[in-house]
């Protein structure tokens, strides 16, 4: 089973969950991963460049890749075992344990609006589809109440603006963890 796990900005303030989480991923705790790094205080630097120097979403959007970029260079100073990744649904290496640069998304992708309704939420996302992969978790610094779609989520700022869109194009399962609880996003419907 493949995992996308995305470990959200927001653990910067939690530097002993995020290396802990990090730890555990090295150790093969949860199988074969992808780590999808958030932009965290780089991704905001942008926002703050963006409000001062009034450049637009696209160039805004590309900055954030570079900001997530940035975070996974760190996650792999904090944990070494991780393999760098640009274009994890091209490569047949046998690394179980990942951390994707999303650099190379730079350029655009046609999937991808490049606006900030779409943050590293919806990128891991559109990452877990795109390998196939069965589960993609978001690690966020908050607890999620139990019984929440992905509208909800987007409605309440848990998520980005996109993420329903992505979500619906996801067939596998999808996690949010918090510090205390994990919980499973509603993502079907009753006939």
């Amino acid at each position: 089973m493949t995992t996308v796990i995305k470990i959200g900005g927001s653990l910067e303030a939690d530097p002993h969950r995020r290396r802990a989480l990090l730890t555990a991923i090295g150790d093969g705790a949860h199988g074969r991963c992808i780590v999808v790094p958030g932009g965290g205080a780089f991704a905001d630097a942008v926002r703050a460049a963006q409000a001062r120097e009034r450049f637009g979403d696209a160039e805004a959007h590309r900055r954030a890749l570079d900001a997530m970029s940035d975070a996974a260079g760190i996650f792999r100073g904090i944990e070494p075992r991780l393999a760098q990744s640009l274009e994890p649904w091209a490569e047949t290496a046998p690394a179980r344990i990942r951390v994707w640069n999303p650099r190379g998304l730079r350029g655009g992708h046609p999937d991808i609006p490049e606006t900030w309704d779409v943050t590293s939420d919806s990128l891991a996302l559109w990452l877990a589809t795109r390998i196939r992969a069965e589960r993609c978790v978001l690690v966020k610094s908050i607890d999620v109440p139990q019984g929440r779609d992905p509208v909800a989520l987007a409605q309440e700022g848990i998520v980005d603006g996109a993420f329903p869109g992505f979500a619906a194009k996801f067939e596998g399962a999808i996690e949010i963890w918090g510090p205390q609880c994990r919980v499973a996003v509603e993502t079907r419907t009753a006939a």
